[in-house]
Order: C-alpha cells, then structure tokens, then sequence
C-alpha cells in the first residue's frame, strides 16, 4: 500500500484548526468584515497553485511467465510529490452553493518497483507525468463568521497525460477520470481572499494500457501480464487567490 503524505495533511489540518480556534461563540466577539461582498458576485475568478502527491494503485494477478517461471509483483513503492498551477471559475448557484471550474496543470511521477519472486532481482520504473485536467466540482460552503467560512466540495476530473508514451516497464492509457472529495476555508483579507483547500482525488476506471505497440516484446509484456488492474490516486494541497 502506499504511504498517505501524512505532514500534508497535519500542516492543512493545523490552519483549519488555527481558523477555528479564531470562530468566537459569541455576538460581542464579531469583527469587521473584509471584503463583504466578495461572496454576492455572480462569477467569482483566481488562480491557485500547490503541490501533490500521485499514486497508482496497483493489483496483481500472479501471472507466472511460461518461459522463464518468473512472477513479478509490482508496488507503488514511496510518496511521488509534484506540483500544480491553474486558474479557477466559479459560478454562484445559491448562498451556500457554487459550481467550480479549474483548468489544471499538474507535473509529477509515480515510482514502481518490480519484484521477481523466483530470483530476488528488482526493477523500477519512473513513471513521469503531465496531466492537463478540467475538474468541475460542486462547492457547499457554510455561513461566514467575521473573516472565514469553511466548505466542502465533490466533483468529477477527467484527466488527460500527455507523457504516457514514454512509459516503459508499464505503460497508462492516457486518459483517465477520478472522482474528488475535499474540503477548505475561505480566509477574507483586506484586498483578496485566500483559501487553503485538502482533496483526495480517486480513479473511477482500469488505465492500465494493455495494447502498446511493444508487446510483442518478451522482456515488456510479462510486467503487463502481471498486473490485473491499474487506477490513479493523489492527495493535494492547494492555495487559492480569488
């Protein structure tokens, strides 16, 4: 299984938490606002960065090679961080309701690591990648107090890798979709808002490319026949700017 990138999630964690040990309870402890009527515009616009850390999740099937008797596991075997850049649109459906549209780029790796249960031998694979991804998330935001606002949101991010071709042990399809689940805090300053956001993004369907051109090659297609499954994962980190 692959290790969950446990100080992003602290370090997001710790600012929420610092956000709300600021909520006073009650009337008397209320501020002025910043920024009242940011959240009354139809449209709202930014642009956010961040980093990442992506994964495949993987799942063996046993395969052993009829040639040479060898029988290959693979692993995502460490945490892969990149990083992400993209602008934001946001439509305001309701007081409480937002509909997000986020063209993204994101540059990262997965690291595989190939064990031969007959021999001991290991192989590995750097498997970089360049997604461009449109994600459409439904945001629910909770009422404002003084400066900050929580939310929740869920949505669906088609994915296409633009590097997929150069995989070589294993190779991905190109496209993929994941559906996301996350959650954030507007923090309203004097002159923007900035929001620090954690989402969890799951792979919906098998990207595992069973018909590359090189398959008829001994030494790739074992590592193909080896694996029964293959879908995408990643935990990010994001700072927005509205």
């Amino acid at each position: 299984m692959r290790r969950t990138p446990h100080h992003l999630i602290t370090l997001f964690l710790s600012l929420i938490v610092a956000a709300g040990t600021a909520l006073p309870l009650r009337a008397q402890d209320r501020k002025v606002q910043n920024k009242p009527y940011i959240d009354l515009r139809t449209l709202h616009y930014g642009f956010f960065f961040g980093v990442h850390d992506q994964g495949l999740s993987l799942r063996g099937n046993g395969y052993i090679d009829p040639a040479t008797g060898r029988q290959w596991l693979v692993k995502n075997d460490r945490p892969n961080f990149g990083f992400h850049v993209g602008v934001l649109g946001e439509l305001r459906l309701h007081q409480y309701v937002g509909l997000r549209l986020q063209p993204t780029l994101y540059f990262g790796s997965k690291h595989l690591k190939f064990r031969d249960q007959l021999t001991g031998e290991t192989q590995s694979q750097d498997m970089k990648s360049t997604y461009i991804a449109l994600p459409v998330l439904a945001k629910i935001s909770g009422p404002r107090w003084n400066n900050y606002r929580p939310y929740i949101l869920a949505g669906i991010n088609p994915m296409y890798d633009l590097t997929t071709n150069k995989h070589t042990l294993l190779r991905t399809k190109p496209l993929s979709c994941n559906v996301e689940l996350g959650l954030g805090c507007d923090f309203y300053l004097p002159f923007f808002k900035l929001i620090p956001e954690l989402k969890f993004s799951l792979g919906l369907a098998d990207i595992l490319d069973r018909k590359r051109p090189d398959l008829h090659e001994a030494d790739n297609v074992v590592f193909t026949r080896s694996v029964d499954c293959a879908t995408s994962n990643m935990v990010t980190l994001t700072l927005y700017f509205e």
